[in-house]
């Protein structure tokens, strides 16, 4: 796939996977900014991802999938204030980047811009590719098709996450360790 790749527009799909779950239908594009090849033929990569798509015909399994795919764009929100809900959640993960630092012990400092300018489609992503370690809420805030929805359920998430390092600093505060 990778000889593929390099011979054309280093563009390719990704879906989420599990022996749970099985294979999702929707998944984004990744592009290959760099890559490095290593002495036993491996690749190294740097990807970003793209568009979103959803698998609407399996075109052949082996030696990799190919798939006949439907382009998936967020529907418009009518009376939401998509930029005060983006604006929450910038918010929400100041917070926790701040107490994440705290209980980490490193310098606690105010995170500068996350928005870094971004209208709240392109950021609502933004935010779910900071949940690593997450692949299935991740999976699920890829499948919403809707900006104030998924900023919506990133707010609740990064709350929970709040919560939580709120009591670990407060135990923490309590117990120090020596």
């Amino acid at each position: 796939m990778m000889h593929t790749l390099l011979h054309t527009d280093l563009r390719f799909g990704v879906i989420y996977s599990d022996p749970v779950g099985g294979t999702y239908d929707v998944g984004c594009v990744g592009e290959i900014f760099k890559h490095e090849r290593l002495v036993d033929d491996r690749f190294f990569l740097i990807c970003k991802g793209q568009e979103r798509f959803r698998v609407t015909n399996i075109v052949r399994k082996k030696p990799y999938l190919v798939a006949e795919v439907n382009w998936l764009e967020d529907r418009p929100s009518s009376d939401e204030d998509l930029e005060g809900i983006a604006d929450e959640v910038e918010s929400c993960m100041k917070d926790v980047i701040r107490l994440s630092n705290r209980l980490n012990g490193k310098p606690v400092k105010e995170a500068q811009d996350l928005r870094r300018n971004l209208f709240p489609t392109p950021f609502s992503f933004f935010v779910g590719s900071t949940f690593e370690g997450a692949p299935k809420e991740q999976q699920a805030l890829l499948e919403l098709e809707d900006t104030a929805a998924r900023l919506r359920r990133e707010k609740g998430t990064l709350r929970n996450t709040l919560n939580y390092l709120s009591a670990a600093s407060a135990v923490k505060d309590v117990f120090p360790s020596s």
